[in-house]
């Protein structure tokens, strides 16, 4: 069974710098596209970016194309989210997830999701 395990979250100030990390097991990670998601308060689960099976692909949505960095390493099965230049608007539960396809690029591809971690963006 696979299992995604993220950290990393907290409370940061706008301007501010995070590294999300996601720890997979359970399954043949180097295989799999991985992926980020959000889900602020009040509001649905949304898209952030996607990864396909060696990294050579990525997904962003608009809202973080230029700010936040995702990357892999599949010999540690773990996953990043480099989120830089943070806004307040970015303040939501952030969810590692994992597609049986080969890429990640929308919530219709994934198969497992992580537990979230909360990231809070202060103004």
């Amino acid at each position: 069974q696979v299992q995604l395990v993220e950290s990393g979250g907290g409370l940061v100030q706008a301007g501010g710098s995070l590294r999300l990390s996601c720890a997979a097991s359970g399954g043949t990670f180097s295989r799999y596209g991985m992926g980020w998601f959000r889900q602020a308060p009040g509001k649905e689960r949304e898209f952030v970016t996607g990864i396909s099976w060696s990294g050579g692909n990525t997904y962003y949505a608009d809202s973080v194309k230029g700010r936040f960095t995702i990357s892999r390493d599949n010999v540690r099965n773990t996953v990043y989210l480099q989120m830089n230049s943070l806004k307040p608007e970015d303040t939501a539960v952030y969810y590692c997830a994992l597609s049986l396809s080969y890429r990640l690029s929308g919530a219709s591809e994934v198969n497992y999701w992580g537990k979230g971690t909360l990231v809070t963006v202060s103004s």
